[in-house]
């Protein structure tokens, strides 16, 4: 997507709200129940930066919660706040204490910072935590290209830890995707039947894809957006 200019249209490669904020994990429509259960960490205020160290140091030790997504992104926001609040991973591991390593918090830490799109995604099990820490390895477009791969082509941790390790200034994320055959650009649609129906009308007609038609609309929606959600 362009913008008036011809250039690319702008994707937020980073979280945009307040660090340790809980906008995912209290979200019902993502988290259900357990929205209820979301806890923020202030990185300005002394008693959550405390609360955000013990938070590390049980998320460190607790392998046992490895499945639950939900609960390994309140141990990313943790970190994410521990780091702020007190200056730098470092301070972040001496604060936390225990076995927690500066390579743990970095990783997780940046897990956090990954767009609300792609943590959301996190949270409803789509993509396995361990998984988003390798795609918060790479920056940019990259990001969501190797985050919407693992959706659409089932990619497995494996190979975005090999993928993520092949991103640089001279290999985007799409093209080591494209050399192990995945094309992205592609997703399955269902669609009401009259939207459907006057789709492959208009398409006949005009000799065109529908893929094609359907582009032209998205593309034009998303135009019309003033403020892009994260």
């Amino acid at each position: 997507m362009t913008d008036d200019d011809g250039r690319p249209r702008r994707l937020p490669a980073d979280r945009e709200e307040p660090v340790g904020e809980p906008v995912v994990r209290a979200d019902p429509a993502v988290t259900g129940e357990r929205a209820k259960e979301a806890v923020g960490f202030d990185p300005d205020d002394p008693e959550s930066v405390a609360e955000a160290a013990e938070t590390v140091r049980a998320f460190s030790e607790n392998t046992v919660g490895a499945a639950d997504n939900v609960y390994m992104l309140r141990g990313a926001a943790a970190c994410a706040a521990l780091v702020r609040g007190v200056g730098s991973y470092k301070e972040a591991v001496e604060r936390a204490g225990g076995d927690v390593s500066v390579s743990f918090v970095r990783k997780w830490a940046r897990v956090h910072d990954l767009p609300q799109a792609i943590r959301r995604h996190v949270a409803r099990g789509d993509i396995a935590p361990t998984a988003a820490k390798h795609i918060a390895r790479v920056s940019g477009v990259d990001r969501f290209d190797l985050a919407w791969a693992v959706v659409d082509a089932d990619l497995t941790v494996r190979q975005v830890r090999r993928i993520a390790s092949e991103v640089d200034g001279d290999t985007s994320a799409a093209a080591a995707l494209r050399a192990r055959g995945i094309e992205l650009g592609r997703i399955e649609l269902s669609l009401p039947l009259d939207v459907y129906r006057e789709l492959r009308r208009r398409a006949s007609i005009e000799n065109r894809d529908p893929g094609e038609l359907v582009a032209e609309a998205l593309d034009s929606y998303f135009a019309e957006e003033s403020v892009t959600p994260e």
